[in-house]
Formats: C-alpha cells, sequence, structure tokens
C-alpha cells in the first residue's frame, strides 16, 4: 500500500486547507484510515481516523468541530478538511493505513504511512 499526501502550505490563522491522500495497493477501501501530525521538537499526535465502511470517525480533541476526514473508496483518495486554522495545527500532516476496523487512534496500529505534508499557519 502506497500513501502520497498533498494539500500542504501556508495560510494565515482563521484560514483553511484541504488534504488529500491518495491510496495504492490491493483492496485500499478496506483498510481504516488516519490522519495524524508532528510538530518540530514534539511526538507525532493523532488527527483523525475514518473507519473503512465511511460510517464512522473520530478526531482528536484540539481539532474537533474544525477539521473533518472524509474518504472516496472508488477514488482511492481521502480527505481532511481544515478550517479555523490556528498557528498550532503548524505541523507535518501524515495519511496512515491500517489493516483494523474501527477508528485506530494510536499510530502503533497503522501498517501504512505517507511521507507528509508540511501546514504551516501564521499568525
Amino acid at each position: 500500500e502506497q500513501l502520497v499526501e498533498s494539500g500542504g502550505g501556508l495560510v494565515q490563522a482563521g484560514g483553511s486547507l484541504r488534504l488529500s491522500c491518495a491510496a495504492s495497493g490491493r483492496t485500499s477501501s478496506n483498510y481504516a484510515m488516519g490522519w495524524f501530525r508532528q510538530a518540530p521538537g514534539k511526538e507525532r499526535e493523532f488527527v483523525a481516523a475514518i473507519s473503512w465502511s465511511n460510517s464512522y470517525t473520530y478526531y482528536a480533541d484540539s481539532v474537533k468541530g474544525r477539521f473533518t476526514m472524509s474518504r472516496d473508496n472508488a477514488k482511492n483518495l481521502v480527505y481532511l478538511q481544515m478550517n479555523s486554522l490556528k498557528p498550532e495545527d503548524t505541523a507535518v500532516y501524515y495519511c496512515a493505513a491500517a489493516t483494523l476496523a474501527g477508528t485506530p487512534a494510536s499510530g502503533y496500529e497503522y501498517d501504512y504511512w505517507g511521507q507528509g505534508t508540511q501546514v504551516t499557519v501564521s499568525s
């Protein structure tokens, strides 16, 4: 399974960005998908996850109400719509895939990772 993120960039506080993750490989639609982020000097943290069936999503408290995760299984794409961005959202954002049901929130539960896309929010 190969994952490629795109859509990162520089945005002012209060602005929006939409990240995309293109998945390729066998039965991509059967994976739970997640977004994680890592800021300089900090550990990687969970952002959001979506179940393979697209029925359930789960968000970190820090992004709940601002970020929305979705997926298009027909196109093997996963999205993270980020609104009302804050400077503390600045990080490298990673897409990940897990051969699990549900919405796993631990990085250890994910089997495949993308290379990341930089998001910078200026104040």
